[in-house]
Protein backbone atom coordinates (compact mmCIF):
# COMPACT_ATOMS: atom_id res chain seq x y z
CA UNK A 1 0.00 0.00 0.00
CA UNK A 2 1.03 3.81 -1.14
CA UNK A 3 2.75 5.09 1.92
CA UNK A 4 0.82 8.05 1.59
CA UNK A 5 -2.33 6.66 1.16
CA UNK A 6 -4.08 7.84 5.09
CA UNK A 7 -2.12 10.98 4.20
CA UNK A 8 -4.56 13.84 6.07
CA UNK A 9 -6.47 11.05 8.07
CA UNK A 10 -6.75 10.89 11.38
CA UNK A 11 -7.28 7.43 13.49
CA UNK A 12 -8.78 7.40 17.15
CA UNK A 13 -7.67 4.68 19.30
CA UNK A 14 -9.71 4.32 21.94
CA UNK A 15 -7.88 2.38 24.96
CA UNK A 16 -7.12 2.17 28.99
CA UNK A 17 -4.92 0.59 31.49
CA UNK A 18 -5.06 -3.00 30.61
CA UNK A 19 -5.12 -2.85 26.42
CA UNK A 20 -3.18 -5.76 24.72
CA UNK A 21 -0.21 -4.09 23.39
CA UNK A 22 -0.41 -5.60 20.72
CA UNK A 23 -3.39 -5.08 19.76
CA UNK A 24 -2.82 -1.34 20.04
CA UNK A 25 0.46 -0.84 19.19
CA UNK A 26 0.75 -2.99 16.06
CA UNK A 27 -2.44 -1.18 14.25
CA UNK A 28 -0.88 2.47 15.58
CA UNK A 29 2.48 1.83 13.49
CA UNK A 30 0.74 0.56 10.74
CA UNK A 31 -1.52 3.32 10.31
CA UNK A 32 1.19 5.74 11.27
CA UNK A 33 3.42 4.27 8.46
CA UNK A 34 0.41 4.30 6.22
CA UNK A 35 0.78 8.39 6.64
CA UNK A 36 -2.27 8.69 8.88
CA UNK A 37 -2.41 10.67 11.80
CA UNK A 38 -3.10 8.30 15.55
CA UNK A 39 -4.58 9.37 18.33
CA UNK A 40 -4.92 7.88 21.86
CA UNK A 41 -7.70 9.06 23.62
CA UNK A 42 -8.66 7.32 27.07
CA UNK A 43 -10.84 8.24 29.96
CA UNK A 44 -7.64 8.68 32.01
CA UNK A 45 -4.90 11.26 31.44
CA UNK A 46 -1.46 10.50 31.36
CA UNK A 47 0.14 7.35 30.24
CA UNK A 48 -1.80 4.15 30.20
CA UNK A 49 -0.44 0.65 30.43
CA UNK A 50 -0.68 -2.37 28.41
CA UNK A 51 -0.26 -5.71 28.99
CA UNK A 52 1.51 -8.50 27.22
CA UNK A 53 0.95 -12.10 27.33
CA UNK A 54 0.30 -13.06 31.31
CA UNK A 55 1.90 -9.49 32.77
CA UNK A 56 2.12 -6.06 32.59
CA UNK A 57 3.66 -4.35 29.24
CA UNK A 58 4.72 -1.30 27.87
CA UNK A 59 2.91 2.59 28.80
CA UNK A 60 1.42 4.56 26.28
CA UNK A 61 1.07 8.42 26.32
CA UNK A 62 -2.77 9.46 26.12
CA UNK A 63 -3.02 12.02 23.48
CA UNK A 64 -6.45 13.03 24.58
CA UNK A 65 -8.86 12.74 27.28
CA UNK A 66 -12.33 10.89 25.38
CA UNK A 67 -14.43 13.89 27.78
CA UNK A 68 -12.44 16.23 25.17
CA UNK A 69 -12.64 14.03 22.07
CA UNK A 70 -15.34 14.86 19.14
CA UNK A 71 -16.04 11.65 17.30
CA UNK A 72 -16.65 13.91 14.26
CA UNK A 73 -12.91 15.41 14.22
CA UNK A 74 -11.39 11.28 13.65
CA UNK A 75 -11.53 9.39 10.36
CA UNK A 76 -11.25 5.92 12.30
CA UNK A 77 -12.21 4.43 15.29
CA UNK A 78 -9.66 1.11 16.68
CA UNK A 79 -10.69 -0.47 19.47
CA UNK A 80 -7.39 -2.83 20.80
CA UNK A 81 -8.54 -5.85 23.15
CA UNK A 82 -7.22 -7.54 26.14
CA UNK A 83 -9.58 -8.59 28.52
CA UNK A 84 -9.28 -5.72 31.37
CA UNK A 85 -9.61 -2.61 28.98
CA UNK A 86 -12.42 -3.41 27.34
CA UNK A 87 -14.68 -4.20 30.31
CA UNK A 88 -13.03 -1.10 31.94
CA UNK A 89 -14.22 1.54 28.89
CA UNK A 90 -17.70 -0.56 28.20
CA UNK A 91 -18.89 0.66 32.21
CA UNK A 92 -17.37 4.45 31.32
CA UNK A 93 -20.54 6.96 30.22
CA UNK A 94 -18.12 9.07 28.43
CA UNK A 95 -16.68 6.27 26.46
CA UNK A 96 -19.91 4.97 25.36
CA UNK A 97 -21.11 8.03 24.05
CA UNK A 98 -17.85 8.64 22.29
CA UNK A 99 -18.44 5.23 20.59
CA UNK A 100 -22.72 5.36 19.85
CA UNK A 101 -21.99 8.81 18.45
CA UNK A 102 -18.42 7.56 15.94
CA UNK A 103 -20.52 4.70 15.05
CA UNK A 104 -23.07 6.65 13.75
CA UNK A 105 -20.66 8.60 11.55
CA UNK A 106 -20.46 5.47 9.07
CA UNK A 107 -16.75 5.82 9.49
CA UNK A 108 -14.29 3.03 9.49
CA UNK A 109 -14.63 1.12 13.43
CA UNK A 110 -12.38 -1.26 13.75
CA UNK A 111 -12.63 -4.10 16.78
CA UNK A 112 -10.01 -6.99 17.92
CA UNK A 113 -10.06 -9.47 20.25
CA UNK A 114 -12.17 -7.99 22.89
CA UNK A 115 -12.69 -4.79 21.71
CA UNK A 116 -16.10 -6.11 20.74
CA UNK A 117 -17.32 -5.97 23.85
CA UNK A 118 -17.71 -1.95 24.13
CA UNK A 119 -19.89 -1.80 20.93
CA UNK A 120 -21.81 -4.49 22.53
CA UNK A 121 -22.38 -2.36 25.17
CA UNK A 122 -23.32 0.40 22.46
CA UNK A 123 -26.12 -1.78 21.03
CA UNK A 124 -24.75 -1.32 17.35
CA UNK A 125 -24.38 -5.49 17.01
CA UNK A 126 -27.34 -6.42 16.06
CA UNK A 127 -27.91 -8.53 12.43
CA UNK A 128 -23.85 -7.82 12.24
CA UNK A 129 -21.41 -10.32 11.31
CA UNK A 130 -18.61 -10.35 13.14
CA UNK A 131 -15.50 -12.30 14.84
CA UNK A 132 -13.58 -12.04 18.31
CA UNK A 133 -11.64 -13.57 21.03
CA UNK A 134 -14.01 -17.21 21.00
CA UNK A 135 -14.64 -16.16 24.56
CA UNK A 136 -17.48 -13.43 23.34
CA UNK A 137 -19.11 -15.67 21.00
CA UNK A 138 -21.83 -16.16 23.39
CA UNK A 139 -22.61 -12.28 24.33
CA UNK A 140 -22.12 -11.35 20.89
CA UNK A 141 -24.63 -13.86 19.70
CA UNK A 142 -27.24 -12.65 22.47
CA UNK A 143 -26.56 -8.94 21.18
CA UNK A 144 -28.12 -9.92 17.97
CA UNK A 145 -24.58 -10.48 16.04
CA UNK A 146 -24.02 -13.58 13.56
CA UNK A 147 -20.46 -14.71 15.41
CA UNK A 148 -17.92 -16.38 12.73
CA UNK A 149 -14.60 -18.09 13.45
CA UNK A 150 -12.42 -15.68 11.10
CA UNK A 151 -8.89 -13.74 10.63
CA UNK A 152 -10.98 -10.56 9.36
CA UNK A 153 -14.82 -10.26 9.19
CA UNK A 154 -15.76 -6.63 7.42
CA UNK A 155 -19.49 -5.99 7.46
CA UNK A 156 -20.20 -2.33 6.22
CA UNK A 157 -18.22 0.34 8.76
CA UNK A 158 -17.42 -2.39 10.96
CA UNK A 159 -13.86 -4.61 11.07
CA UNK A 160 -13.20 -7.20 13.06
CA UNK A 161 -10.46 -9.50 14.23
CA UNK A 162 -9.81 -12.83 16.48
CA UNK A 163 -6.66 -12.23 18.22
CA UNK A 164 -2.91 -10.75 17.58
CA UNK A 165 -2.71 -13.26 15.02
CA UNK A 166 -5.08 -11.70 12.99
CA UNK A 167 -3.23 -8.47 13.26
CA UNK A 168 -1.50 -8.19 9.68
CA UNK A 169 -4.60 -8.48 7.90
CA UNK A 170 -6.87 -6.77 10.33
CA UNK A 171 -4.49 -3.58 9.70
CA UNK A 172 -4.66 -3.96 6.27
CA UNK A 173 -8.52 -4.44 6.22
CA UNK A 174 -8.36 -1.00 8.30
CA UNK A 175 -6.09 0.66 5.76
CA UNK A 176 -7.99 -0.62 3.43
CA UNK A 177 -11.45 0.82 4.27
CA UNK A 178 -10.08 3.95 5.41
CA UNK A 179 -8.34 4.93 2.26
CA UNK A 180 -11.70 4.37 0.39
CA UNK A 181 -13.64 6.51 2.88
CA UNK A 182 -17.62 6.20 3.84
CA UNK A 183 -19.32 6.81 0.58
CA UNK A 184 -17.01 4.06 -1.51
CA UNK A 185 -17.39 1.73 1.42
CA UNK A 186 -20.96 2.15 1.26
CA UNK A 187 -21.29 1.48 -2.51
Amino acid sequence: MDSASLKGKKIAILATDGFEQAELMEPRKALDEAGATTVVISPKDGEIKGWKSKDWGDSVKVDKAVADANPNDYDALVLPGGVINPDHLRMDAAVVNFVKQFAATGKTTAAVCHGPWTLLEVGVLKGRTVTSWPSLKTDLKNAGATWVDQEVVIDGQFIFSRNPDDLPAFNRAIIESVSKGVQQRAA
